[in-house]
């Protein structure tokens, strides 16, 4: 699920990123994304997976947001069980628009 938030404030990713309970995983430069991770149960899976970018305007933040059900079956592959339009993750981008524009 793709949205966009306007900032109200000018804080830097990392930051941005603790306020709404994500962990850094990792960047992709080729991209300009970073990327953050939100385990919810016991493991490491399910999780949500947030792809964060700033847009052209600096308050502007693009989000990229799926949940994967269970790690990649082979490895060095991308592929999962990701829920890309769930109620869950509709859920998860309303928690995250309510508290970035509070």
């Amino acid at each position: 699920m793709k949205f966009t938030i306007k900032s109200k404030e000018r804080e830097n990713i990392s930051t941005l990123s603790r306020k709404i309970g994500y962990q850094y995983l990792g960047q992709d430069k080729e991209r300009k994304e970073i990327s953050f991770i939100r385990p919810i149960g016991g493991g490491r899976y399910p999780r949500f997976h947030l792809y964060l970018k700033s847009g052209l305007n600096v308050e502007e933040l693009l989000f990229n947001l799926h949940l994967d059900q269970k790690k990649p079956v082979y490895e060095g592959a991308t592929a999962h069980s990701g829920e890309y339009e769930s109620d869950l993750v509709k859920q998860e981008a309303e928690r995250i628009t309510r508290i970035l524009q509070e």
